[in-house]
């Protein structure tokens, strides 16, 4: 997963892995879209290939770079549980809705429907 964060780290590769996700394209392709040099490029290249974020294949003379997700799952779910609500969070949570029904119920029974004030 470090290696993966790593390599998404950096901008360049970060839109080279977004322009790979329409189709593959060459290494020249590629270095066609940016300002950086071409050697650079592959540089870029070589750290999405050893993270194992880009599969290349030989086409006769060029290199034709294609996505692999695959390795972003690991950490996509590690995100997620950063973001997903504390225990505490999502207890509360839960009391919130809790005092909500119950407040609903008492009210339905009393046959009349709450106030805003008392919903809120």
């Amino acid at each position: 997963m470090d290696e993966v964060a790593a390599a998404i780290a950096d901008p360049v590769r970060r839109e080279i892995l977004l322009m790979l996700r329409d189709e593959p394209l060459s290494a020249g392709q590629i270095a066609d879209r940016f300002v950086i040099s071409r050697p650079a490029v592959s540089r870029h290249l070589r750290v999405l290939r050893e993270a194992g974020l880009v599969r290349d294949t030989a086409d006769g003379r060029r290199r034709v770079y294609t996505l692999v997700t695959g390795p972003l799952d690991e950490l996509a779910g590690w995100l997620g549980r950063l973001m997903r609500p504390s225990g505490w969070q999502h207890r509360l949570d839960a009391l919130e809705t809790e005092v909500y029904r119950t407040r609903r119920e008492r009210h339905t029974a009393a046959g009349r429907p709450p106030s805003r004030k008392e919903t809120a």
